[in-house]
């Protein structure tokens, strides 16, 4: 096995990247404390296409250094808002037509692996505080909680994480002519 040099990765530029199509999924940050973890939204979100993020509440905002640090430069190719509360991106985004889907460990939650998703659903997650998880309130205001399955003794993945899961399936559901 011989790894690709950069250059053969064939990687799109910023602007090749602004210009494509982007899959129709925002991610909410729900006041999250890391700002490493916010770095590591965007980096993923480069990674996948994903139209958007919302930063909401506490959840730290570029230029902050340590978003710079994981993001690697993603916080100049992936579009993002900021928004003073959760609440109010949740109630944005249903404005705009999107289901909205809570990360979280909760009752009647959706299995990630049993969701149904349609080809080019609009769909925006909500991925909560690193202790805290998701705010009840916010929680309220949701169209389905979905929930990773996990089977040791913790009962959570680090946010970072769990973004790459939920994300990596939910695209795989919503574009998956990208796989073909």
């Amino acid at each position: 096995m011989q790894k690709l040099s950069l250059a053969e990765l064939n990687r799109i530029s910023i602007d090749e990247f602004k210009n494509t199509q982007k899959t129709p999924l925002v991610i909410i940050l729900d006041n999250i404390r890391s700002a490493l973890n916010v770095g590591s939204a965007f980096r993923t979100c480069d990674a996948f296409l994903v139209q958007e993020i919302a930063l909401c509440g506490i959840t730290a905002q570029p230029p902050h250094r340590e978003i710079l640090k994981t993001a690697i430069g993603a916080t100049k190719s992936v579009d993002w808002k900021y928004f003073s509360n959760t609440y109010e991106a949740v109630d944005h985004y249903k404005g705009k037509y999107f289901k909205i889907a809570a990360i979280e460990q909760a009752k009647d939650s959706t299995l990630l692996q049993e969701l149904v998703v349609q080809e080019n659903e609009k769909i925006a997650i909500v991925f909560g505080n690193e202790v805290n998880g998701v705010d009840q309130s916010v929680m309220n205001n949701v169209d389905v909680c979905i929930e990773i399955p996990q089977f040791g003794t913790k009962h959570s993945f680090n946010v970072s994480v769990s973004m790459g899961i939920v994300i990596w399936e939910l695209v795989k559901k919503i574009r998956p002519k990208l796989f073909d």
